[in-house]
């Protein structure tokens, strides 16, 4: 059956400001305090008019401070005027006073827009354990207010400001035509490092032209999320702070409540989001492939979802990978001990539509053809259960010597 709209997706574009009723600016206060006094660490995205917000947050039990008083914000007022994000210091594991310190961040820019205090949302990124020179945020701040505009330069200097070991801005816009109106979402990210789905560490944030109702808006962005934030994997590690917002400030003129219309939407924000996902895995830390795990024939969803994640997780088959051997023992044995109760005798297995094993039976005459292809920088393994009618995903990436290095200290 033949769609009643059409998307077209464009990567690397500039960024926020390309949605209509949204401005932008990204600026330098040097929040790390080090010698580079030019480096862009504070972001604003204000909408034009109040817009409808949604968001998703870290599962992990710690939680930073921006993560909590961004729920309390949106779970009292479900319309945002402003988001403000910083790089540098995660203000994460920071007591009350880092709470104090969000709260403050989020009253003094609503002080500048003339709204509640709960009409701003607050993210960070970086470091963790250290308090927030609010002094600095304050006066960056005060800049990207007066910097505020709908420019491509604007627009660049947002994506790069919420940067911490990204070695890229990620920038994304989906423009939709359907049944003779047009709209868009639009999404930028950050992430490279202490990637693990449920979230990982990451910030991501999507500004669309269209109007739609809070609780709309939150379930259709949760099952955008579960498909793609959700499903990479750099090194296993979950944050603090990841964040997933969307701001829908209707300034286009069109109304998502139900069918073609919503349908297109939800299609649009979901290409955002797996584009913003890919490019996190793409730009892991020292990575030098990226890899798409496919788990079908399971018994449940869970299953599936369990065994990709074990595989996608081990080091031993990130380091394998690394190394372009493949080594399809270090597969089946973490898909193993997941302990879904797979039966080996059943599975096949295959390297970019190569068979590894068939029906537990190895297929030794293909392993150069293996070896081609996981030295390949991108390929994908599907492993077919043979138990069921489920499947999942996952994008995952190697792991190397370089990781280790970057990663020893800070």
């Amino acid at each position: 059956m033949s769609k009643n709209f059409k998307i077209e997706t464009l990567e690397d574009v500039s960024g926020l400001g390309l949605v209509k009723g949204f401005k932008v600016a990204g600026v330098a206060c040097n929040i790390r305090g080090n010698a580079d006094l030019e480096r862009l660490d504070v972001a604003l995205i204000c909408s034009d008019t109040p817009a409808t917000a949604a968001g998703v947050f870290t599962t992990n039990d710690v939680k930073a401070a921006p993560v909590y008083v961004d729920m309390e914000h949106l779970s009292r007022c479900g319309k945002v005027k402003a988001i403000v994000a910083n790089s540098g210091n995660a203000n994460a594991c920071t007591g009350e006073r880092g709470l104090k310190d969000a709260r403050d961040t989020c009253a003094y820019l609503a002080g500048k827009f003339g709204v509640d205090e709960n009409q701003i949302l607050v993210c960070s990124t970086g470091r963790i354990g250290e308090f927030m020179p609010m002094e600095k945020l304050e006066r960056g701040i005060d800049t990207a207010f007066s910097n505020l505009s709908d420019s491509d330069s604007a627009s660049a200097a947002a994506a790069h400001a919420i940067m911490t070991s990204d070695t890229r801005p990620k920038t994304v816009i989906s423009k939709v035509e359907c049944g003779g109106k047009k709209f868009c979402v639009a999404g930028m990210a950050k992430g490279a490092g202490m990637i693990e789905p449920n979230m990982a560490t990451m910030l991501a944030f999507i500004a669309s032209d269209v109007s739609i109702e809070q609780p709309r808006l939150k379930e259709i962005l949760r099952r955008a999320v579960t498909k793609t934030f959700n499903r990479i994997s750099v090194d296993g590690d979950m944050s603090t702070n990841d964040t997933v917002l969307c701001l829908c400030g209707g300034a286009g003129g069109v109304e998502i409540d139900g069918g073609d219309l919503e349908e297109a939407f939800e299609e649009a924000l979901k290409s955002v989001c797996m584009s913003l996902a890919r490019k996190i895995v793409g730009d892991g830390e020292k990575i030098t492939r990226v890899v798409e795990l496919k788990v079908k024939g399971a018994r449940s969803a869970e299953q599936a979802e369990k065994i990709c994640r074990s595989i996608g997780n081990s080091l031993l088959v990130k380091a394998s990978w690394y190394g372009g051997d493949p080594n399809w023992g270090r597969l089946t044995d973490s898909a193993g001990y997941a302990r879904t109760g797979i039966d080996f005798s059943k599975i096949d297995l295959d390297y970019n539509g190569t068979p590894v094993i068939i029906k537990g039976c190895p297929q030794s005459h293909n392993k150069e053809l293996w070896r081609k292809i996981v030295n390949n920088k991108t390929f994908t393994i599907n492993m077919n259960l043979n138990m069921g009618e489920f499947e999942d995903f996952l994008l995952t990436t190697d792991l190397t010597e370089a990781y280790v290095d970057f990663n020893k200290g800070e």
